[in-house]
Order: C-alpha cells, then structure tokens, then sequence
C-alpha cells in the first residue's frame, strides 16, 4: 500500500438491529463508522459491487451543536455588518427596478439610491437588533452540527445482502 493510500474504515460488526421506523420502511443497521469519510467508502464498495445502493441511508447519530466564536460584537461593527446587508439589498432591488428605467443615466441614479437607502435602513436595523439584545450577545459566531458516528442503514427486506457484502469490504 502506498503512502498516499487511504486504509479502509473499521466498521462494528454487522449485528442487524433494527432501527426506528421511518414512514413504513424499516431500516437496519449494518455498519457504524467514527467518520463519515468511512461511511461513505462502505456505500461506494456497495455500489462497486452492484448493489442497489437506492435502499441504503447514512445516518449522522449521537449530533452535537458545536458553536465556534468568531469574533466580538460591537455597536460599530452591528451597524456597519448590517449597513453592508443592506447596502447589497439596496443593490438587488436596484437592479431590478433599473431594468424599467427610460435612460442609462437614470439607471445610474437608481442604482445609487438604491446603494445609499439600503445602507441607511440596514444600519438602523443594525442598531435596533444590537440594542435589543441589551449586551446579552456579545459576540459573533458560526454554528455547525457534528455526528459522533455514521450509520449506514439499508431497507430490511435487502439487509442481509449487504450485509454479507460489507464483510468482504472488512
């Protein structure tokens, strides 16, 4: 194997359990992976292999809101995030009642204004949504949901099929 090669995932051992049902499929479990990564390389050997992958599912478990904080929060930078906003919403809508317009040089204006009350209103959002936080927020973030592990899943009724494929993978 090459350096540059990547192992195949562990999976658990194939055990059958049944899942919750969804609508009236029922589906079981034939694999859990710590990645998705790994997941995703037991439906591809799956479909490599010709199964119909149309009955498998991979299922984020164990789900985790993970926040990463980006930054502080101002006054000046609430204001001046939502003067932006709405300086590109002042474009958008510009734009679009442009096209109407007789003459390029009206266009122009348009736009312009456009620019200029879409900022004007945006800061002013801005500022109403900082003050109403009252200081309880201050701070910007990005939040992102993390599965602790993978399941891959198929339709009972072909689950032992892939199953004794997916030992082969192993």
């Amino acid at each position: 194997m090459s350096e540059d090669a990547v192992e195949p995932a562990q999976a658990t051992e194939f055990t059958g359990e049944i899942e919750r049902r969804t609508s009236d499929a029922v589906h079981v479990v034939l694999a859990t992976y710590d990645t998705y990564v790994g997941a995703q390389e037991a439906v591809d050997y799956l479909s490599d292999e010709g199964f119909s992958v149309q009955h498998l599912r991979i299922v984020g478990a164990d789900l985790r809101l993970i926040e990463t904080i980006t930054g502080r929060l101002s006054w000046l930078r609430s204001i001046a995030g939502a003067a932006a906003g709405g300086a590109w919403l002042g474009v958008l809508i510009a734009l679009v009642i442009g096209l109407l317009a007789p003459t390029s040089a009206d266009w122009w204006r348009i736009l312009l204004t456009g620019v200029a009350y879409g900022a004007l209103f945006g800061g002013i959002w801005g500022i109403v949504s900082y003050g109403v936080t009252g200081g309880r927020r201050d701070f910007t973030s990005a939040r992102s949901i993390v599965a602790g592990r993978y399941e891959v899943t198929c339709l009972q009724p072909f689950a032992d099929d892939a199953g004794t494929l997916l030992k082969r993978l192993r």
